[in-house]
């Protein structure tokens, strides 16, 4: 095999979402709990995630083809075959491609922060998006959020409790205390610590309608 008939052979085992409008099949395929690992790089946190419930259905999406593509040679090498991978912008899944309620979890784990203040309209965990993020996942399901750096954990912390969609319970996210993306290593080795919260998603208020 070649090369280049091995990235295809690659390739054609990612659903590109790229430019895609509208309700994919792969939805339907999807098995009743479903968790997706939002920007999962190569994937080491995911494919150790859907080797430890093969009964659910792991979708682990990034932009980035080359870590896409590390991730399905994992999954072949680890026999995982409950995982879905996408190539897919993390706005435009979460806010336009996944339908309400999809969710039983939602992890986002070690987001670039964009520390600086010029970059700040580049974070993904801004306060409009904590919406979208609840859209998708069902009432009772959890996202898992986790970064090193400080700054932006207590915005997120604050733009979370401002919404009064999600409550704090840090059971929710116990039964994988153990798995670690491969930023988490790196950052670990450095000495430098990731703080993890695990939130669940409230049902929204009932309208209070004037008379």
């Amino acid at each position: 095999m070649t090369k280049l008939n091995g990235i295809a052979a690659l390739d054609a085992a990612i659903v590109n979402l790229q430019h895609f409008y509208g309700r994919p099949d792969f939805l339907r395929s999807c098995a009743a709990v479903t968790e997706l690992d939002m920007g999962c790089g190569k994937g080491s946190f995911a494919t150790l995630l859907a080797a430890r419930y093969p009964e659910r259905t792991v979708l682990a999406a990034d932009m980035l083809s080359d870590r896409l593509r590390k991730l399905v040679r994992r999954n072949l090498r680890e026999k995982v075959e409950n995982m879905i991978v996408l190539k897919s912008e993390a706005r435009m899944l979460i806010a336009r491609t996944l339908p309400d309620a999809f969710l039983d979890r939602l992890h986002i784990l070690c987001p670039d922060p964009w520390p600086k203040d010029k970059h700040r309209a580049n974070r993904l965990l801004s306060s409009d998006f904590m919406s979208q993020i609840h859209r998708v996942l069902k009432v009772g399901g959890v996202w898992h959020f986790s970064t090193d750096d400080p700054v932006y954990h207590d915005a997120v912390v604050r733009a979370v409790a401002a919404s009064g969609l999600f409550r704090e319970d840090p059971g929710a996210i116990a039964d994988i205390a153990d798995l670690k993306t491969d930023f988490e290593l790196l950052w670990n080795s450095e000495g430098r610590t990731v703080r993890h919260h695990g939130w669940i998603t409230l049902p929204l208020p009932r309208p209070a309608i004037g008379h």
